[in-house]
């Protein structure tokens, strides 16, 4: 039973199911799965759908990752990518940048969305990569009316982007995503063509255009009139990894997020150092507990990952429970700030889908900050990611900028799983809210034995920086004057988009039960 404030609960399915954050993109998974596709085609459809209904948090120039139950094995995949092998920290400098930018041409790395659509459904995949792209190439070409939640995004985005990029490489960015001389709102129709030409490029190549054919050449030409980095060569030699999820067992759970260059380590290190008290009830002192062990393995991962092959500290290091146990003797009565542990001495759109063989897919992709770059890619309609901007132009820091080297990323899926049985996909999306947002679901669903709706309805707090910790409405007066007493810096924040959006599907006896986010128009497609 949900006891929150929303009015939603648990919802059930019997055969497949698709949860993400708009419910046109979910509807097209559904479609996939209605015409004999599996959760990965479904996955893939619903992914390429939001690139078109849900611009403003991601783009065909995205990154995506994701943890897939397949025919009872589990996959990880790593589809970011890497920056130019023409860039250097000597070469930002010298561009007047003492760091790196947000927005421009500059922290662009490859975007792996358009090839790690085509390596899933090559790989796993019931339906051919045409008939999985047709519903989001139907969208963009045909239009749609913009929700609420995107139109609200829309509008505030694109006054940032205003206000903030200014010269002939964002022209394409502001001729796509304004409505002429106006913004486009909630209710207004959206549409494009160069857009769907593009979809339709990837769909028929295997997406080898955007690596190495007429899309990899207007990319490539964009980035030489504009002084960008990226060029053909880096398009041409980009791969999607698989790579070995890592796992914490929480509570008899196995708990699996991917490993480094992604921050899902994050919310495992955090698990594994409140796994050292045995009991948590729902209070203040709980609370305050999250609080300083988000705390603590933020400051290690912020500190050290980077992409695997260039970190000098072994990520499984972090996972272990000498290091929990050191941690959590750290925490104590008050609010601290941390400082990285001397490793030396001690030793990242979201979607879930699923079908009725008891496949299951846990998804992300996004462009980061938004709209990303700010970049449009001429005559493709294509949005470029920035996620070079989390590059560090220090050569000493673990995750200094380095020609063909992975950034530290925040999108993160992840998967639950119990006695070596898959239990389901979940994830909450939002920068680095994301680990955040892992632990408190998965405490709410393994300690305070929520559904997943009320896991996900329940009110999140999210912690900034130092000793600022905001917390949604949904706490109550005395929790922020207790928190307060404890030395935090917290305070209530309004806008309900900076605690994250989740997507929950577990597997029971008959089917399917999930939850899906309600602080935007989360949207659940089942039979």
């Amino acid at each position: 039973m949900n006891n929150f404030s929303s009015i939603k609960q648990a919802t059930y399915a019997k055969n497949g199911v698709v949860a993400t954050s708009e419910g046109l993109a979910a509807q097209a998974g559904l479609e996939i799965l209605k015409k004999g596709g599996n959760a990965i085609d479904a996955a893939v459809a619903t992914a390429a759908c939001l690139t078109v209904v849900e611009p403003c948090s991601n783009g065909i120039g995205s990154d995506a990752f994701a943890i897939i139950h397949y025919e009872g094995k589990i996959y990880g995949m790593n589809a970011s990518g890497r920056s130019s092998h023409n860039i250097s920290i000597e070469k930002v400098k010298n561009l007047k940048h003492e760091s790196m930018p947000k927005y421009g041409v500059i922290p662009i790395t490859v975007p792996g969305a358009p090839k790690a659509w085509a390596t899933l459904i090559e790989r796993f995949g019931n339906l051919s990569l045409v008939e999985v792209m047709e519903p989001a190439i139907k969208l963009a070409r045909e239009g749609y009316s913009i929700s609420h939640n995107v139109g609200n995004y829309f509008e505030k985005a694109i006054k940032n982007y205003e206000a903030n990029n200014v010269g002939p490489e964002f022209d394409q960015f502001f001729k796509t995503f304004k409505n002429g001389s106006k913004y486009y709102k909630t209710g207004d129709i959206f549409k494009n063509e160069l857009m769907a030409k593009s979809l339709e490029e990837i769909a028929y190549t295997n997406s080898d255009s955007f690596y190495k054919g007429y899309l990899a050449d207007k990319i490539d030409n964009f980035m030489k009139k504009h002084g960008g980095f990226i060029d053909k060569e880096d398009l041409k030699n980009y791969e999607v990894e698989f790579v070995e999820p890592l796992s914490i067992n929480y509570r008899g759970y196995d708990i699996l997020e991917l490993p480094p260059n992604g921050q899902g380590i994050t919310a495992l290190m955090a698990l594994n150092i409140l796994k050292q008290q045995n009991t948590f009830v729902r209070d203040t002192n709980t609370l305050h507990k999250q609080i300083e062990a988000l705390k603590i393995a933020f400051t290690d991962t912020m500190t050290y990952v980077t992409d695997p092959k260039f970190m000098k500290i072994n990520p499984e290091f972090l996972l272990r429970d000498e290091y929990a146990k050191i941690r959590y003797a750290q925490i104590e009565d008050y609010a601290k700030k941390y400082e990285p542990i001397d490793y030396k001495s001690s030793g990242t759109v979201y979607l879930a889908t699923a079908d009725e063989m008891g496949n299951m897919v846990s998804f992300i992709q996004s462009n980061y900050m938004g709209f990303g770059s700010g970049i449009v890619i001429e005559d493709t309609g294509i949005s470029m990611q920035n996620r070079g901007h989390t590059f560090s132009l220090d050569s000493n820091h673990h995750n200094a900028l380095e020609p063909n080297k992975k950034t530290y990323h925040t999108i993160i899926p992840g998967f639950l799983m119990k006695d070596n049985l898959p239990v389901g996909p979940f994830g909450v999306m939002g920068g680095f809210m994301q680990p955040q947002g892992h632990l408190q679901v998965m405490m709410n669903l393994i300690d305070f034995g929520m559904d997943p709706q009320a896991a996900l309805d329940a009110p999140r707090f999210r912690w900034d920086e130092g000793l600022k910790v905001a917390i949604e409405k949904g706490f109550s007066p005395s929790t922020l004057h207790k928190l307060l007493k404890l030395g935090h810096e917290v305070s209530y924040e309004n806008k309900i988009g900076g605690f994250g959006h989740g997507q929950i599907i577990l597997k029971n006896d008959n089917g399917y039960q999930i939850g899906t986010e309600t602080r935007c128009q989360g949207h659940i497609a089942y039979y």
